[in-house]
């Protein structure tokens, strides 16, 4: 048995601001969540549900994900760019070289993405989210393949590639060299167990893959935080 992704999960300083930016670029509708917080429900089962959780954290270096957004022509990448600008986005200088085709962006609480040029074959039929590219060893791309049971798409120079059987966006790893940990991570994922297991017996097959028990201040909650073995905190919720 394994757990499905419920979520990618962002912490906010005001969840309801940075989900009204994400609803308006990806389309999508807001909706309460199972698990508390504020959520974007996919359009159907290729899809990534988003949470926006409340943190008082203030965001002080580049995050390890971020999502590649596609387009299908030169002017739907121009339209994206300009309605993330509509919506409280920015650009940002990452380092890109001026013959770089992407765009590079942050929403309004400074979060990275780019939009991506069209006509780029890795992303192709992923739709609109094309990826969620994260810093991260070959090892932790194995990590969670095994974990959600999804398979290896890509797998090459250290860099891999993982993608839901249903489709959707693919997850990348970058491979060396990594960046280092400051803190805890604004994005993480949130995974559910399968129907019909037990929390525990989820957590301990997930230890046994690589993950490890952590503490972040979480108190005596009825879910748990692990982190994978690039020191990725997520967290296993309870069967709802």
């Amino acid at each position: 048995m394994t757990s499905h992704l419920h979520a990618l999960t962002l912490d906010a300083n005001d969840p309801d601001e940075l989900a009204r930016f994400w609803a308006g670029l990806l389309g999508r509708e807001t909706t309460e969540d199972p698990y508390g917080g504020i959520a974007l429900a996919p359009n159907d089962d290729s899809g990534l549900r988003l949470r926006f959780l409340p943190s008082q954290e203030k965001k002080t270096v580049p995050n390890q994900t971020h999502f590649d957004l596609t387009s299908t022509s030169l002017d739907d990448q121009r339209r994206v760019v300009e309605r993330a600008l509509e919506l409280g986005g920015r650009h940002i200088d990452i380092g890109q070289l001026p013959e770089e085709t992407h765009v590079v962006l942050a929403d309004p609480e400074g979060n990275e993405f780019c939009v991506i040029e069209p006509g780029n074959t890795f992303l192709a039929g992923c739709g609109f989210i094309g990826a969620l590219a994260s810093d991260g060893s070959q090892e932790v791309g194995y990590f969670w393949s095994r974990a959600l049971g999804w398979p290896l798409v890509w797998d090459q120079d250290e860099e891999t590639a993982i993608q839901s059987p249903h489709g959707g966006p693919k997850i990348t790893w970058g491979g060396p060299p990594l960046a280092p940990k400051v803190g805890k991570y604004r994005l993480h994922f949130d995974l559910v167990p399968s129907a019909g297991s037990d929390l525990r017996d989820e957590i301990d097959r997930l230890v046994s893959l690589g993950a490890a028990p952590v503490d972040i201040g979480q108190g005596r909650v009825d879910w748990a935080v692990l982190v994978d073995p690039d020191g990725h905190e997520f967290c296993v919720l309870p069967p709802r």
